[in-house]
């Protein structure tokens, strides 16, 4: 039967090439995953690259869900075998793996899956992972985002190129099929002679999914028979305004992110505050979607969150899919549970001890790298700088003689005040300085504070003691710095 519809096949190789050519950058002659479960589309979307030449690697995942799982795995290994192309194959107890982990049999079967896909893609030295997701998957997918009220990042569906950085931050995941539709793939199969397996687990109506596919969809093709097309044409539409979105939106972005690691965002409030409650919600959105990639980041949830930027709380705040908001100073965290920003971005007493003795000169090493030096000169020697008041928050000239001794460094202590430069003389207590000052609520515990007997003369990053200042008679001066390794 291989060719008999000459005319589809050759429109059908034409699509899939110039997607993995034009839209997601890839090489013919290198390497690609092909994930196969052994339906039409994936068989399809495998032969396809084959017969266009494509180096293609059949790669095939046993969830063990399915008495017939078995039989599946040794047919994609044969046709792989008959195509003359490398298979790679794994098993696990997906039901097993649900339970332990008490995920639903879908998200574990996607999560063991993926995580097979990338693991064979990098041993293979691929250049990427395909999987045969449709149009018709596609018109699904926005569908079942607008039932589930998405934005535009949802509505605009699929892309043919993405990353998934919960399996593998590096290597893409491409979707060669999302131009062609699920009877051209079936077509295809027919006529090249390739027997598809079909899941009846796709029929269960327990999958939102399924029910879309299979009672809301017919029933909107009866208001609109073309509805599949329609929302596959609205996914197109909606894909370039959103990227059009992006870019315009990318310098402000650039301004609010400040801070950026392993599980958490820092963003500038007071940029954040400035903006229109759309922008606000964007914002939001892209940070959480940075951190938890595809997760349906609902309207609720966002006008929740922009709400939060006018309160005075300090705590963290639920937001979306396990992340947290935690609101420090001037920043806005947006972090995993598990991963709250570090302390080693504040100076820090070391663990175990709450004071240091510090004769000058001297480096006393503090926490996560951190470190304190502290020099003495003469006014008017050669090595002196100048009488000077320093511009970073984390040096400080102080005149040595009022600042007296014996000098130490400590953690703060209940009942501690400070006379702040500025301020006359006056004193308050260190804790309303700390909140005066937007110190972060976390970092005030260890702070390290340089001290003179039971004086304080210096809370490093912000401010000297006002009884410290240098003055015209200054005859001797105190240079200290706290700096990062």
């Amino acid at each position: 039967m291989k060719g008999e519809w000459p005319g589809v096949d050759k429109q059908m190789l034409g699509t899939i090439s110039r997607i993995l050519q034009d839209e997601c950058k890839l090489d013919k002659e290198q390497p690609l995953l092909v994930g196969v479960s052994g339906g039409p589309d994936s068989l399809c979307l495998l032969s396809a690259l084959h017969e266009a030449g494509w180096w293609t690697i059949a790669a095939h995942f046993n969830h063990m869900l399915r008495p017939e799982a078995d039989e599946e795995a040794a047919a994609v290994e044969a046709l792989a075998h008959d195509m003359r192309i490398l298979f790679v194959g794994e098993r696990a107890d997906v039901r097993e793996y649900a339970a332990d982990r008490k995920l639903s049999i879908e998200t574990a079967a996607r999560e063991l899956r993926y995580r097979f896909l990338f693991a064979q893609a990098h041993g293979q030295y691929a250049q990427a992972v395909a999987v045969g997701h449709t149009a018709d998957d596609q018109a699904e997918t926005v569908l079942m985002h607008f039932v589930r009220g998405a934005g535009l990042n949802g509505l605009k569906g699929m892309s043919y190129r993405s990353f998934l950085p919960e399996f593998d931050a590096e290597m893409p995941l491409v979707r060669p099929l999302l131009d062609t539709w699920r009877s051209e793939t079936e077509a295809w199969c027919a006529s090249h002679g390739l027997q598809p397996h079909y899941d009846l687990s796709n029929d269960s109506p327990e999958f939102l999914r399924n029910r879309l596919r299979h009672e809301l969809i017919p029933l909107l093709e009866t208001y609109n028979p073309r509805f599949r097309e329609a929302a596959w044409r609205a996914s197109k539409t909606l894909a370039a305004d959103h990227e059009i979105l992006v870019r315009a939106l990318q310098p402000l972005w650039q301004q609010c992110l400040v801070e950026q690691a392993d599980g958490y965002l820092g963003l500038d409030l007071g940029v954040l505050k400035g903006q229109p409650r759309a922008a606000q919600m964007y914002l939001l959105r892209r940070a959480a979607l940075q951190l938890q990639p595809g997760y349906d980041v609902g309207y609720a949830d966002l006008e929740r969150a922009a709400g939060l930027l006018a309160e005075r709380a300090q705590g963290p705040a639920d937001f979306v899919g396990g992340l947290l908001l935690v609101r420090e100073g001037d920043t806005l965290y947006v972090t995993a549970a598990d991963q709250a920003p570090g302390l080693e971005t504040w100076p820090q007493m070391p663990s175990g001890l709450d004071s240091l003795s510090l004769t000058a000169p001297a480096t006393l090493e503090l926490a996560a790298g951190w470190r304190l030096t502290a020099e003495v000169h003469q006014v008017g020697d050669e090595a002196c700088p100048g009488l000077r008041v320093d511009a970073s928050p984390f040096k400080v000239t102080l005149d040595r003689e009022a600042a007296g001794s014996p000098l130490f460094v400590r953690v703060r202590r209940p009942g501690d005040r400070f006379e702040p430069l500025g301020m006359e003389g006056h004193s308050q207590k260190l804790s309303d300085f700390f909140v005066n000052v937007k110190m972060p609520r976390r970092a005030r515990e260890r702070w390290p504070l340089v001290c003179a007997d039971d004086r304080i003369i210096w809370v490093p990053g912000y401010r000297p003691a006002h009884a410290c200042r240098l003055r015209p008679d200054t005859e001797s001066v105190l240079l200290m710095e706290i700096s990062r390794v």
